[in-house]
């Protein structure tokens, strides 16, 4: 059964649940501590990174990194050395991540911005007109980050088959614009955003029959994108933060929506 068919009960998850409100707890509302993009920008590639585990410790790393960068991290990392930052970070540890992954990526995330001006403008460097999905750019962007392989699970590889669900989390804050996402990019168009898939969305994924495949990778990733294309073909990620609130939130009830939808697919 197409998606069509669950528009409505869509719909009604994003009117519920893609309010600011509902976003605490999440690394998403770090970046609401900031206003200028180039702040911004910054600040959501650093949480979206360290975006695995617990979310309390997610929020405890992402909130440490940026209480020693001060109230502007893009002046900080313009003003910060290797030397710096290998100081300043001494100690750092997120799970298995140390501050030798967090330090490549400060540093990759200094050069970007140093060659291209912004994150945004090394990212728009590897669109291609013809591209329909983010896909080709996001493996030339984190080639771009990563150049030396430092970074390691902080920055994965799109080409090997990754569903990348924090990368393209970071693409959703950063390209769409609503209640919730800030949208601190321009001339990138949602339509070619892929759907953050980790192993609740894909769960929500084959409840709604939106992929079959069994494995959370980017096949399924693609193929759920595809899938939310057909009714939003302009922002196929929207109800990506509303249909996870359901198995967050408190009052949110994630076996009954993809019970009430498995039944309407019968």
């Amino acid at each position: 059964m197409p998606l069509s068919k669950h528009i409505d009960a869509l719909e009604a998850v994003y009117a519920r649940y893609a309010r600011r409100e509902f976003v605490h707890p999440d690394p998403l509302e770090l970046l609401y501590r900031f206003e200028a993009p180039c702040d911004c920008e910054i600040v959501g590639l650093i949480a979206s990174s360290l975006a695995y585990g617990r979310v309390s410790q997610i929020l405890n790393s992402a909130s440490g990194v940026l209480e020693r960068m001060g109230s502007s991290p893009a002046r900080f990392l313009r003003d910060a050395s290797h030397g710096d930052l290998e100081k300043i970070f001494s100690g750092f540890k997120h799970r298995f991540q140390t501050a030798r992954e967090l330090v490549a990526l400060l540093l990759g995330i200094k050069n970007a911005i140093g060659k291209h001006g912004s994150l945004q403008a090394c990212f728009r460097s590897h669109l291609d007109g013809a591209d329909e999905l983010v896909l080709p750019a996001l493996c030339g962007f984190v080639r771009a980050l990563d150049a030396g392989g430092r970074c390691g699970h902080l920055l994965p590889d799109p080409s090997k088959g990754s569903a990348c669900k924090r990368l393209n989390l970071y693409l959703r804050w950063m390209v769409r614009r609503d209640d919730v996402d800030p949208g601190c990019w321009d001339g990138i168009a949602p339509a070619m955003l892929i759907v953050p898939l980790d192993t609740h969305m894909h769960r929500i994924a084959l409840g709604l029959g939106a992929t079959r495949r069994k494995s959370a990778d980017l096949r399924a990733a693609i193929e759920t994108t595809e899938a939310f294309r057909k009714i939003c073909p302009s922002d196929p990620v929207r109800y990506d933060f509303a249909l996870t609130r359901l198995g967050i939130h408190p009052d949110g009830d994630i076996e009954t929506f993809l019970t009430e939808c498995s039944e309407a697919r019968r």
